[in-house]
């Protein structure tokens, strides 16, 4: 047991674990003790179990917030364009990759500190590493310095910025505690806070692919997020978005960059390019580079249209050590060897995709991680040739999986799985809504 300055891990736990409330200066001393090596990893994952299982008041998650922010370096940036997005993770989620090089190449200077894969959602961070030699371990020196020049760079989270949600957010993907209001507004601000972002864009999702599975509580992270942001005087847009199926076509880390750079090449699926011009048009208003969010997404689309999008995506690549030929040649990209279809068993229209399980599965080729120590492979996935709403044939190919040769037990597991989780109806289905709520502050 630890102690010190009168408190100690196992009350406090036991007070959680209770359904009490926390204080400011119980939370600090938890937080503090975790990133000194006081508390142990495994004590902090009993108290995130009590959070999960029993939540915190508005004060609590301020307090929480605040000893992440604090636990590392903090940055501050001047001028009003400095905007960051942030989403909360879905299937086939690759939109930073689309809408941060329209962002800059519009004016805004994007800080992107991106994560890892949690639980079935991938990670920012794998898919650009599927880049060859591109480096997102980069000092906050060289952070600071290619932000100012370049006005874009994507790093992971440093162990300077926000330590203890790194070690928590690693906690959190292992130990079934991802999907907590307090826990994910935590994290998100404090990197956000932590990085010196002076406006950020929420794309929360919600729906069966997404930690908030229902709309219900996707407005509430929604505004957890805006009253912290108001606390630190931050401009926010929250976005409530649809993560019933996955986003694009493109699952797994290289295929997803191979999807974003057809999507900045103008050649992306509709749900991708929308949503991606949409939380663009967000960033270029929110840095008042464009006097509404209408006129930001008129300023993304034609980004995209003059190519200019793309150059800073080159740019990207190339300034942090990437192989930016991948950008004309996606053969240099780690694509699995072997190509298996899952094909319709009847005719019809796709009603509903399982986008979870989808996640799940890609997880299970290797595409994310079981555990914190697990490699990933950046050359497995999914390429879903429908979606919901879409008339398919029987026989036709819906899903093809990009696999290697000792994979064939998993791939005959998936495509057993996939025809219970793919459904087809008879009649007609209308396709989902893309976007069910934007909020500003």
């Amino acid at each position: 047991m630890t102690k010190k300055n009168n408190f100690n891990a196992y009350s406090i736990i036991a007070k959680k674990r209770d359904g009490k409330s926390l204080t400011a200066d119980e939370i600090n001393w938890m937080v503090n003790g975790l990133v000194s090596g006081e508390v142990e990893q495994y004590q902090m994952t009993a108290l995130l179990m009590a959070i999960y299982l029993n939540g915190m008041s508005v004060s609590e998650t301020a307090a929480l917030t605040d000893s992440m922010l604090y636990s590392g370096k903090t940055l501050k940036f001047k001028g009003e364009n400095v905007v960051d997005k942030h989403s909360t993770g879905g299937v086939g989620d690759k939109a930073s990759f689309v809408l941060g090089p329209i962002a800059a190449a519009c004016g805004v200077k994007v800080p992107m500190m991106a994560g890892r894969g949690l639980g079935h959602t991938g990670g920012t961070v794998d898919k650009v590493e599927s880049i060859k030699g591109f480096k997102t371990a980069l000092t906050l020196e060289q952070f600071k310095k290619q932000l100012d020049k370049e006005k874009i760079v994507l790093i992971g989270q440093t162990k300077d910025i926000a330590p203890a949600d790194k070690i928590i957010y690693g906690l959190r993907d292992v130990t079934a505690t991802v999907e907590s209001i307090p826990l994910i507004t935590a994290s998100i601000m404090s990197k956000k806070l932590a990085e010196g972002a002076n406006g950020i864009v929420m794309d929360i999702k919600t729906g069966e692919g997404a930690f908030m599975s229902d709309i219900k509580n996707a407005k509430a992270l929604a505004k957890s997020l805006r009253d912290t942001a108001k606390r630190f005087d931050k401009r926010m847009v929250t976005y409530i978005t649809d993560m019933n199926q996955p986003l694009g076509k493109y699952v797994g880390n290289s295929l997803e960059i191979i999807e974003s750079i057809e999507t900045l090449k103008g050649n992306g699926p509709k749900d991708l390019t929308d949503i991606s011009v949409k939380l663009a048009g967000a960033m270029i208003y929110i840095a008042k580079k464009a006097s509404s969010l209408k006129e930001g997404e008129m300023m993304a689309i034609e980004s995209i249209k003059n190519g200019k999008a793309l150059e800073v995506f080159r740019r990207l690549i190339k300034v942090q050590g990437g192989d930016d030929k991948v950008i004309d040649d996606y053969s240099r990209l780690p694509l699995a060897k072997i190509i298996t279809s899952f094909k319709a068993s009847k005719s019809g229209y796709i009603s509903s995709i399982a986008c979870k399980e989808m996640g799940l599965h890609c997880v299970a080729l290797g595409g994310g991680r079981n555990k914190a120590s697990d490699k990933v492979d950046l050359g497995v996935g999914f390429i879903f040739n429908k979606k919901v709403g879409d008339k398919v044939t029987k026989g036709e190919s819906l899903v093809e999986i990009y696999h290697n040769k000792n994979q064939a037990a998993v791939v005959k597991d998936i495509i057993s799985s996939m025809g219970k989780e793919i459904k087809i109806a008879q009649s007609k289905v209308a396709s989902p809504k893309l976007i069910f709520e934007i909020k500003e502050i």
